[in-house]
């Protein structure tokens, strides 16, 4: 499906049926993983069949129903989360397109049982459940586009869809905790400070771009 259409389909699901993953859609996404980490310097990596990485705290029955994922971490920089949220956006994406749901959980895991399962040596900053939902999920409650956008002068097409995209993105709490604002063909986005700011921006960032088409702007500096 197009990327666009996958970004209306994708939903929060919490709870996993015990399918396991066919050999075409790990490869698949080993493969789109392989081109995240080349091109962000990260080190993202996929846990299938066995993924434990929820604590006692945290061992509800919708946690323990996850048996994939995604772990996203990378060498330690002071970018590292928001690159990890741009990877992560297109990966969750990627996987919404191979029929599976997904999680994005910046917080409520155990990092030390995510590095354990992964292998991953570098700063660990979120994991994303993947498999076949119990649900496909439900939309989230949503800002209005004038909620977390402006535009000085007349807002171009291009950056209706942009803020549109960007709402779709998955946030911490589902907080949409953003704003974005354009002057001519350059856009600012700003995100509310908190310690899943890096992971936000990645995330929003990248829905952004997609509905905007990173041709037609600059992100400001």
């Amino acid at each position: 499906m197009p990327i666009t259409d996958a970004m209306r389909a994708r939903h929060v699901v919490r709870q996993y049926l015990s399918t396991p993953l066919p050999d075409d859609v790990v490869a698949a996404l080993r493969s789109r993983i392989e081109d995240n980490n080349r091109a962000h310097g990260t080190d993202i990596r996929l846990v299938t069949g066995d993924a434990r990485v929820f604590g006692p705290l945290w061992g509800t029955v919708r946690a323990r129903s996850v048996r994939n994922c995604l772990v996203m971490s990378g060498p330690d920089a002071p970018d590292l989360d928001e690159r990890l949220g741009y990877g992560g956006a297109d990966l969750m994406l990627a996987a919404q397109d191979l029929g599976l749901n997904t999680w994005w959980i910046g917080g409520t895991f155990s990092k030390r049982a995510a590095a354990r399962v992964s292998g991953a040596t570098g700063r660990i900053v979120a994991v994303v459940a993947l498999g076949y939902g119990a649900t496909q999920g439900a939309a989230h409650a949503s800002k209005r586009p004038e909620e977390v956008s402006s535009y000085e002068g007349q807002a171009p097409d291009w950056f209706t869809r942009g803020v549109e995209a960007a709402l779709l993105a998955p946030t911490a709490f589902g907080k949409q905790a953003f704003t974005l604002s354009g002057r001519g063909g350059e856009v600012t986005l700003r995100c509310e400070d908190s310690a899943y700011a890096g992971q936000d921006r990645g995330l929003v960032k990248y829905h952004f771009e997609v509905g905007a088409g990173r041709d037609n702007f600059t992100w400001a500096r």
